[in-house]
């Protein structure tokens, strides 16, 4: 999983300023699933969803920054206890950001090994003193800060380490969760010299972010080659959501970024290849995909029963190995703004400061970039997709904690139709 990542940020999206071939043979030996979606436009919630296979409002996880003892609830069934059954021995590979206390940390979630970092961002260069939530730990020890000399490598070397440790014939799930290329912006000298064509400073360095992490999925690649798993291992690759306000990330034709309800927000490439699975290299698929569909997928290729689960994902098993198309509905909330999709119809509700609702109405298959609000041309469109929204909400719980009142204000203003371009757009995180 990337951090923040732009959808038209790799080769296989339209980049043209610097190339992913690696996380490209991805795709191009699976599915590109055009059309996918993570649960939330940030980072906190659509991991708790991703790690649930559930929509993390079920549980109040609907906002970002979870601090102090808040976090994803312990009675969550994770994927990493989901696979227990089936002899999997499961860890995550770098940021967290799902809580700080131990009872909310990876190895107390079910995962046997945690490399990483429990805050949402940390430095990719070594701390010189004690940085809290941001120090990189091994199964509850401290690292030594000196074994690192970019984060993103470091966190490569951990995942090699682990898919080479002996597991006594048990099977693996590994969670490989890069921080790249969230904000701060740090890039090697050495990637920095390979794009000097880029004239942008902060452009140039997200292009050394996005190569470094893209030559080290190529090394857990060859790994898995190397030690002939290549056709029965399940390796998908996504982001936690649409491209940041302040990393020079590019979501393309899709309006809006990160926090947004726009589809730039939400909206990312989703990649998955699995040969044993019978899936033909280089399939599109154009279905509404969601990333909690990476659970139920991951049990049914185990062979595990979900179904007492309540999974809100998908098993897409089928799709994979036959490009069979499917539908469904989708649905996103966070704090003022909230939004549901019925097949290409897609309604935006904002939460005015006098708790009035005021309503965007757009086809995306007519007007992908979301220029033109039908509310007022489609008003029985429009009031079938609230029902469909309030009928979503009663399923769901009030959110645990917020964001403050300036987070709370951003999503009112971001979502009017005059805020128009990239500039406008960065200026409302």
């Amino acid at each position: 999983m990337a951090d923040d990542m732009g959808y038209a940020d790799l080769s296989l999206t339209g980049c043209k300023d610097f190339s992913t071939p690696n996380i490209d043979r991805i795709g191009s030996e699976g599915v590109f699933f055009t059309d996918a979606h993570v649960t939330a436009g940030v980072c906190a919630p659509s991991r708790a969803g991703f790690v649930s296979g559930r929509y993390q409002q079920r549980v109040g996880f609907e906002c970002n920054g979870p601090g102090g003892k808040q976090g994803l609830p312990t009675e969550v069934v994770t994927i990493a206890e989901a696979l227990q059954p089936a002899g999997y021995v499961s860890s995550v590979i770098g940021k967290w950001h799902l809580g700080y206390t131990e009872d909310k940390q990876p190895i107390a979630q079910g995962f046997k090994h945690f490399s990483g970092f429990l805050k949402g961002s940390r430095s990719y260069f070594p701390y010189s003193k004690d940085s809290g939530t941001k120090n990189l730990t091994r199964d509850g020890v401290k690292v030594d800060e000196s074994e690192v000399t970019y984060l993103t490598d470091w966190l490569t070397d951990e995942a090699i380490r682990l898919i080479n440790e002996d597991r006594g014939g048990n099977p693996y799930f590994m969670f490989l969760s890069y921080n790249a290329p969230h904000t701060p912006m740090e890039a090697l000298d050495e990637d920095l010299a390979k794009h000097t064509q880029i004239a942008d400073e902060k452009r140039r360095t997200y292009a050394a972010m996005m190569t470094r992490m893209d030559d080290n999925v190529g090394r857990v690649l060859k790994l898995i080659e190397e030690r002939g798993e290549m056709d029965n291992t399940m390796i998908f690759y996504l982001s936690d959501n649409g491209g940041a306000y302040n990393n020079s990330s590019d979501n393309g034709q899709w309006r809006g970024i990160k926090g947004s309800k726009w589809e730039g927000g939400h909206r990312v490439p989703l990649l998955c290849r699995w040969p044993q699975g019978g899936m033909k290299g280089g399939q599109l698929c154009d279905s509404p995909a969601l990333s909690l569909d990476i659970y139920a997928t991951a049990m049914a290729a185990a062979g595990l029963d979900a179904s007492e689960l309540e999974l809100d994902g998908s098993d897409l098993t089928k799709t994979l190995a036959e490009g069979t198309a499917f539908n469904r509905d989708l649905a996103w909330r966070r704090g003022a703004a909230a939004a549901v999709r019925h097949g290409s119809w897609k309604l935006i509700r904002v939460t005015e400061l006098d708790e009035s609702y005021r309503y965007l109405l757009f086809d995306l298959k007519e007007d992908p970039s979301e220029t033109k609000d039908l509310a007022a041309k489609y008003p029985e469109r429009c009031a079938a997709l609230q029902k469909q929204l309030a009928n979503w909400e009663s399923l769901m719980i009030e959110r645990k904690w917020g964001e403050g009142k300036k987070w709370e204000n951003n999503q009112r203003a971001k979502h009017n139709m005059d805020v128009i371009g990239r500039d406008a757009e960065r200026s409302l995180p």
